[in-house]
């Protein structure tokens, strides 16, 4: 494989961190390490901007650039205001509250308006790790650290076919025809047309995180590399490797696409590197997290990053061509995952997924609180679908199938 190797990053890693923790082992039990109640999450793919065509969910510019005048946040605020965010019943979640309506806590796995659950599949053992809906395709693809890849008929709900991965399966993407694992070591991928199953080899270590540019597949391992292949006309090998790029000191958790031939990278290392596609030099290197950051999404003009520092901070472009924060969202725990939707009424959400087992859903620009999603363990990965559709992963290995609703449509919830 040719190497290109960018500039290293400046940002020191002064804390230990658990090794089982990264690699998605951890138990309940108490760790003296850096993440000791959560294992890695995984960013399947980037859901607010896709290489090559417009944004789905871009916000107005007139609207977005109230961002630009919001105040620097400075200290920690509720992520939803006081005497609004009841907490969800933990007799209720294990179908053993007494109180029944009466119970002064929240029997509901999601407090607001505007969303409904459809479905629930149970049928991964443990924590999901990836979700994907290829273009075109009728098949939901997921993934998880129980070594098994499920396909689901997205017509019945039912999984029509399970694949023994021999190993854990850290995230999952779709490119065209193809569905890309990461594994221990490489990457399986299979084309759902001609049912052709390959191998990429390279990585070393787990791969974390995966993103999709002009044709060209990026993968974040263990080892603070990313790793590239292009796609190939040769039918025998559909993709070559092409280049790793190096400058991370610590694990690749989070990768997104964005314009100008951008591909950015977040890190166990604190930091988030700018990748220049055309010349595949690190451009930049972000510092304002001050843990590891744990998921990165482009929205219109904005980079978002979240961290497990409870923070989330929006970068925008300035006039000496650098990223600068230019707001910072506070939560009250860890963030994990965050994803852009367009809701029912045709308004941007911001989904917050943190470490207490709840997803904030936040408008933007405002930032004023919409709701909140409820599970039982971390929502690891957060997915959307056509038709008003998405899907929600977590640590339990449950598969929630969601849907906005319109202004007319009623609110309604499963247990």
């Amino acid at each position: 494989m040719n190497t290109r190797v960018a500039r290293r990053s400046e940002v020191p890693y002064k804390r230990d961190t658990c090794n089982n923790w990264v690699a998605g082992r951890h138990t309940n039990k108490p760790c003296r390490f850096v993440g000791s109640e959560t294992s890695l999450p995984s960013t399947p793919r980037n859901t607010a901007y896709q290489c090559r065509r417009k944004s789905p969910y871009s916000v107005n510019k007139s609207r977005s650039n109230e961002l630009l005048n919001k105040p620097k946040s400075d200290g920690i605020r509720s992520s939803i205001a006081k005497g609004n965010s009841p907490q969800i019943c933990k007799y209720w979640i294990n179908g053993n509250c007494v109180h029944g309506d009466g119970c002064w806590n929240l029997h509901s796995w999601f407090q607001g308006d505007g969303l409904s659950v459809l479905t629930k599949l149970h049928q991964h053992k443990t924590i999901v790790t990836g979700i994907t809906l290829p273009v075109g395709s009728d098949k939901l693809f997921s993934c998880s650290t129980d070594g098994t890849l499920r396909v689901w008929d997205c017509h019945t709900g039912h999984c029509v076919n399970v694949i023994n991965l021999g190993d854990q399966a850290r995230c999952l993407i779709s490119m065209g025809s193809w569905v890309f694992a990461g594994m221990r070591n490489a990457i399986k991928a299979w084309n759902i047309q001609s049912a052709a199953e390959i191998m990429l080899d390279g990585p070393k270590g787990p791969v974390l995180s995966m993103a999709v540019c002009n044709d060209t597949l990026f993968a974040g391992a263990m080892d603070g590399v990313i790793y590239v292949w292009r796609l190939s006309s040769e039918a025998d090998f559909p993709f070559k490797p092409w280049a790793t790029l190096k400058g991370h000191t610590r694990a690749v958790v989070c990768l997104t696409g964005g314009p100008g031939d951008r591909l950015y990278s977040g890190s166990v290392d604190h930091s988030i590197k700018v990748w220049d596609l055309n010349t595949l030099q690190c451009a930049m290197t972000l510092k304002g997290h001050t843990d590891i950051v744990t998921s990165l999404i482009f929205w219109d003009q904005y980079l978002f990053s979240s961290s497990l520092d409870g923070t989330v901070k929006l970068w925008a472009a300035t006039q000496k061509e650098t990223l600068d924060v230019v707001y910072t969202h506070h939560e009250q725990s860890g963030v994990v995952r965050i994803t852009g939707m367009i809701d029912g009424k045709r308004k941007p959400i911001l989904f917050c997924s943190c470490n207490s087992h709840s997803v904030g859903l936040y408008e933007i620009p405002s930032f004023a609180a919409r709701g909140r999603l409820f599970s039982k363990q971390e929502t690891r990965v957060i997915e959307e679908g056509p038709g008003g559709l998405f899907f929600t992963g977590d640590g339990t290995g449950l598969l929630t199938v969601w849907k906005w609703l319109s202004e007319s449509e009623p609110n309604k919830t499963s247990s």
